[in-house]
Protein backbone atom coordinates (compact mmCIF):
# COMPACT_ATOMS: atom_id res chain seq x y z
CA UNK A 1 0.00 0.00 0.00
CA UNK A 2 2.74 2.38 -0.98
CA UNK A 3 0.46 4.78 -2.83
CA UNK A 4 -3.17 5.84 -3.11
CA UNK A 5 -3.78 3.41 -5.96
CA UNK A 6 -2.83 0.38 -3.83
CA UNK A 7 -5.56 -2.15 -3.24
CA UNK A 8 -7.32 -2.06 0.12
CA UNK A 9 -8.09 -5.75 0.69
CA UNK A 10 -10.50 -4.94 3.50
CA UNK A 11 -12.51 -2.78 1.13
CA UNK A 12 -12.38 -5.43 -1.60
CA UNK A 13 -13.93 -7.97 0.80
CA UNK A 14 -16.16 -5.29 2.34
CA UNK A 15 -15.05 -6.13 5.89
CA UNK A 16 -13.68 -4.11 8.79
CA UNK A 17 -9.94 -4.25 9.42
CA UNK A 18 -10.77 -5.91 12.78
CA UNK A 19 -12.82 -8.68 11.14
CA UNK A 20 -12.25 -12.20 12.42
CA UNK A 21 -11.15 -15.04 10.15
CA UNK A 22 -14.61 -16.58 10.20
CA UNK A 23 -16.17 -13.35 8.93
CA UNK A 24 -13.53 -12.95 6.24
CA UNK A 25 -14.12 -16.52 5.07
CA UNK A 26 -17.91 -16.13 5.04
CA UNK A 27 -17.81 -12.86 3.10
CA UNK A 28 -15.24 -14.28 0.69
CA UNK A 29 -17.47 -17.24 -0.13
CA UNK A 30 -20.44 -14.96 -0.71
CA UNK A 31 -18.51 -12.57 -2.97
CA UNK A 32 -16.68 -15.38 -4.80
CA UNK A 33 -19.98 -17.02 -5.61
CA UNK A 34 -21.46 -13.73 -6.81
CA UNK A 35 -18.53 -12.70 -9.02
CA UNK A 36 -17.28 -16.11 -10.20
CA UNK A 37 -16.84 -16.01 -14.00
CA UNK A 38 -19.19 -19.02 -14.33
CA UNK A 39 -22.05 -16.99 -12.81
CA UNK A 40 -23.90 -15.85 -15.92
CA UNK A 41 -25.80 -13.04 -14.18
CA UNK A 42 -23.18 -11.34 -11.99
CA UNK A 43 -19.86 -12.95 -12.98
CA UNK A 44 -16.87 -10.62 -13.28
CA UNK A 45 -13.45 -12.19 -13.90
CA UNK A 46 -11.43 -9.14 -12.81
CA UNK A 47 -13.40 -8.59 -9.65
CA UNK A 48 -13.25 -12.33 -8.87
CA UNK A 49 -9.43 -12.32 -9.14
CA UNK A 50 -9.26 -9.24 -6.90
CA UNK A 51 -11.47 -10.99 -4.30
CA UNK A 52 -9.28 -14.11 -4.43
CA UNK A 53 -6.13 -12.04 -3.98
CA UNK A 54 -7.63 -10.19 -1.00
CA UNK A 55 -8.72 -13.45 0.59
CA UNK A 56 -5.32 -15.09 0.09
CA UNK A 57 -3.69 -12.23 2.01
CA UNK A 58 -6.30 -11.70 4.74
CA UNK A 59 -6.85 -15.40 5.45
CA UNK A 60 -3.13 -16.06 6.04
CA UNK A 61 -2.14 -14.66 9.48
CA UNK A 62 1.44 -13.94 8.42
CA UNK A 63 0.51 -12.19 5.16
CA UNK A 64 -2.27 -10.30 6.93
CA UNK A 65 0.13 -9.04 9.60
CA UNK A 66 2.49 -7.69 6.90
CA UNK A 67 -0.43 -6.14 5.05
CA UNK A 68 -1.78 -4.56 8.27
CA UNK A 69 1.53 -2.80 8.93
CA UNK A 70 1.40 -1.15 5.50
CA UNK A 71 -2.35 -0.59 5.81
CA UNK A 72 -1.97 1.32 9.09
CA UNK A 73 0.90 3.40 7.72
CA UNK A 74 -1.17 4.22 4.65
CA UNK A 75 -4.15 5.22 6.80
CA UNK A 76 -1.98 7.49 8.94
CA UNK A 77 -0.52 9.13 5.83
CA UNK A 78 -3.97 9.73 4.39
CA UNK A 79 -5.19 11.29 7.63
CA UNK A 80 -2.07 13.46 7.78
CA UNK A 81 -3.02 14.78 4.34
CA UNK A 82 -6.50 15.53 5.63
CA UNK A 83 -5.32 17.36 8.73
CA UNK A 84 -2.56 19.38 6.98
CA UNK A 85 -4.97 20.40 4.25
CA UNK A 86 -7.69 21.35 6.72
CA UNK A 87 -7.22 25.09 6.27
CA UNK A 88 -7.61 24.88 2.49
CA UNK A 89 -10.44 22.39 2.80
CA UNK A 90 -12.46 24.70 5.02
CA UNK A 91 -13.05 26.87 1.99
CA UNK A 92 -16.79 26.71 1.38
CA UNK A 93 -16.50 27.50 -2.30
CA UNK A 94 -14.09 24.60 -2.76
CA UNK A 95 -16.56 22.21 -1.12
CA UNK A 96 -19.38 23.49 -3.30
CA UNK A 97 -17.27 22.93 -6.41
CA UNK A 98 -16.45 19.39 -5.30
CA UNK A 99 -20.16 18.69 -4.77
CA UNK A 100 -21.04 20.02 -8.18
CA UNK A 101 -18.19 18.10 -9.82
CA UNK A 102 -19.26 14.87 -8.15
CA UNK A 103 -22.87 15.45 -9.19
CA UNK A 104 -21.73 16.29 -12.70
CA UNK A 105 -19.87 12.95 -12.93
CA UNK A 106 -22.97 11.08 -11.73
CA UNK A 107 -25.21 13.14 -14.04
CA UNK A 108 -23.02 12.29 -17.03
CA UNK A 109 -22.96 8.61 -16.09
CA UNK A 110 -26.78 8.53 -15.85
CA UNK A 111 -27.19 10.31 -19.20
CA UNK A 112 -24.60 8.17 -21.01
CA UNK A 113 -25.50 4.82 -19.44
CA UNK A 114 -29.11 5.00 -18.19
CA UNK A 115 -29.24 1.23 -17.55
CA UNK A 116 -26.09 1.38 -15.39
CA UNK A 117 -26.15 4.88 -13.85
CA UNK A 118 -24.07 4.27 -10.73
CA UNK A 119 -20.37 4.65 -9.87
CA UNK A 120 -18.29 3.10 -7.07
CA UNK A 121 -16.88 5.58 -4.53
CA UNK A 122 -13.38 4.41 -5.38
CA UNK A 123 -13.94 5.37 -9.03
CA UNK A 124 -15.12 8.80 -7.92
CA UNK A 125 -11.97 9.17 -5.80
CA UNK A 126 -9.87 8.56 -8.89
CA UNK A 127 -12.00 10.76 -11.14
CA UNK A 128 -12.00 13.68 -8.70
CA UNK A 129 -8.45 13.20 -7.44
CA UNK A 130 -9.71 13.21 -3.84
CA UNK A 131 -9.15 10.70 -1.07
CA UNK A 132 -12.03 8.84 0.56
CA UNK A 133 -11.63 10.95 3.69
CA UNK A 134 -12.03 14.14 1.65
CA UNK A 135 -15.14 12.81 -0.09
CA UNK A 136 -16.92 11.40 2.97
CA UNK A 137 -18.38 14.75 3.99
CA UNK A 138 -19.38 15.59 0.42
CA UNK A 139 -21.14 12.26 -0.11
CA UNK A 140 -22.79 12.46 3.32
CA UNK A 141 -24.16 15.91 2.56
CA UNK A 142 -25.42 14.97 -0.90
CA UNK A 143 -27.09 11.83 0.47
CA UNK A 144 -28.74 13.74 3.33
CA UNK A 145 -30.14 16.24 0.83
CA UNK A 146 -31.31 13.26 -1.29
CA UNK A 147 -29.22 14.43 -4.28
CA UNK A 148 -27.48 11.04 -4.45
CA UNK A 149 -28.37 7.54 -3.35
CA UNK A 150 -26.65 4.18 -3.20
CA UNK A 151 -27.70 1.14 -5.19
CA UNK A 152 -27.68 -2.44 -3.87
CA UNK A 153 -23.91 -2.67 -4.50
CA UNK A 154 -23.19 0.58 -2.59
CA UNK A 155 -22.47 2.50 -5.78
CA UNK A 156 -23.57 6.12 -5.96
CA UNK A 157 -26.09 7.50 -8.42
CA UNK A 158 -27.70 10.89 -8.89
CA UNK A 159 -31.39 11.36 -8.07
CA UNK A 160 -33.92 13.67 -9.76
CA UNK A 161 -33.39 16.13 -6.89
CA UNK A 162 -29.66 15.96 -7.60
CA UNK A 163 -30.21 16.73 -11.27
CA UNK A 164 -32.31 19.76 -10.34
CA UNK A 165 -29.71 20.97 -7.81
CA UNK A 166 -26.88 20.53 -10.32
CA UNK A 167 -28.69 22.34 -13.10
CA UNK A 168 -29.71 25.25 -10.84
CA UNK A 169 -26.29 25.68 -9.26
CA UNK A 170 -24.20 24.99 -12.32
CA UNK A 171 -25.58 28.09 -14.04
CA UNK A 172 -24.59 30.20 -11.04
CA UNK A 173 -21.05 28.82 -11.05
CA UNK A 174 -20.67 29.56 -14.76
CA UNK A 175 -21.91 33.14 -14.20
CA UNK A 176 -19.41 33.64 -11.35
CA UNK A 177 -16.57 32.31 -13.52
CA UNK A 178 -17.54 34.66 -16.36
CA UNK A 179 -17.71 37.63 -13.99
CA UNK A 180 -14.30 36.77 -12.51
CA UNK A 181 -12.77 36.44 -15.98
CA UNK A 182 -14.28 39.77 -16.99
CA UNK A 183 -12.81 41.59 -13.94
CA UNK A 184 -9.32 40.08 -14.11
CA UNK A 185 -6.63 42.40 -15.49
CA UNK A 186 -5.31 41.40 -18.91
Amino acid sequence: MADDRAVDYYEVLQVNSNAEQETIQRVFRLLAQRFHPDNKETGDDGRFREIQEAYSVLSDPEKRARFDINYEQHRRNRWRLVSTGAQAESNFEMEQMIRLTLLEALYTKRRMEPHSPSIYSTELETMLGRTREHLEFTIWYLAQRKYVMRDDQSRLMITAEGVDYLEQNYRGVLQRKRLQQGTEPS
